[in-house]
């Protein structure tokens, strides 16, 4: 019998580690990512029915805190192109505290019909979290940046547009907020303004307002609306851009 008990708890010390390993893998942090589709309606240099594509991703573990989302849109009316974008974005957090944390980002846009060759803006600085709860997220971040832009082309009539290369430096104010609304439905608002250290004329406030809810473990349905708002747009192009996107979003 004292073997046996031996034996018994030999077996159980050396599955102990084991059991410890697979509790800690399953606790290891994973990448939480989705892929969209949707139908857009837009006002503003473009007004009409037309396609998107989303994809975003992210991961949190320790202290860190790191998400990417690319986003494209095209559409044709009569046969005309009258929406061609694409805008991607990547930022990393470095928490410092519970709330307070240092972060690096990199956006960039694409947008043919406003005439947009590309701008590209780089920023740092520090956020902080309000709140921060399972129910309710609520974050400001503030932050110097340097924008690279070129705007020009070719207009639907052939007329060329005056073509423009810039570079400045900016800073960026920056709020977030979300709400859990059910354990399946949630509302989110996001907002930043960037006007240029030297020309406080010159700015772009981007913002977003959407809301989602699940009718499935990996299927959600959301609606939001994007709004791109340019002090000094290209020669030809509107001052302000309104997106509002409806579709499907798939989690994996």
């Amino acid at each position: 019998m004292a073997g046996c008990a031996i034996a018994a708890s030999a077996i159980a010390q050396d599955a102990a580690p084991t059991a410890t390993a697979e509790a800690k893998e399953e606790k290891k942090p994973k990448w939480e990512s989705s892929f969209g589709v949707g139908l857009t309606l837009t006002k503003g240099n473009s007004d009409t029915l037309m396609a998107t594509a989303n994809f975003l991703t992210g991961k949190k573990w320790d202290k860190n805190e790191l998400a990417f989302s690319a986003d494209g849109t095209y559409g044709e009316d009569d046969g005309d192109k009258n929406a061609e974008s694409l805008r991607a974005s990547g930022q990393y957090n470095r928490l410092l505290n519970e709330r307070l944390y240092g972060y690096g980002r990199v956006d960039g846009l694409y947008d043919a019909i406003a005439y947009i060759d590309y701008r590209v803006t780089v920023s740092a600085g520090l956020g902080y979290y309000f709140i921060k709860n399972d129910k309710m997220l609520l974050s400001a971040e503030v932050g110097p940046g340097w924008v690279a832009e070129k705007v020009g082309g070719v207009d639907p009539l052939g007329n060329e547009i005056d073509s423009q290369t810039e570079e400045y430096f900016t800073i960026r104010f920056a709020e977030r907020f979300e709400y859990k609304l059910t354990k399946t439905a949630r509302i989110w608002q996001l907002a930043e303004y960037m006007p240029q250290i030297e020309d406080w004329g010159n700015y772009v406030i981007n913002a977003e307002l959407g809301i989602e809810t699940s009718i499935s473990k990996s299927v959600n349905l959301r609606a939001y609306l994007q709004d791109t708002y340019r002090s000094e747009p290209a020669t030809g192009a509107e001052e302000n851009d309104l997106k509002l996107v409806a579709g499907v979003q798939y989690k994996f």
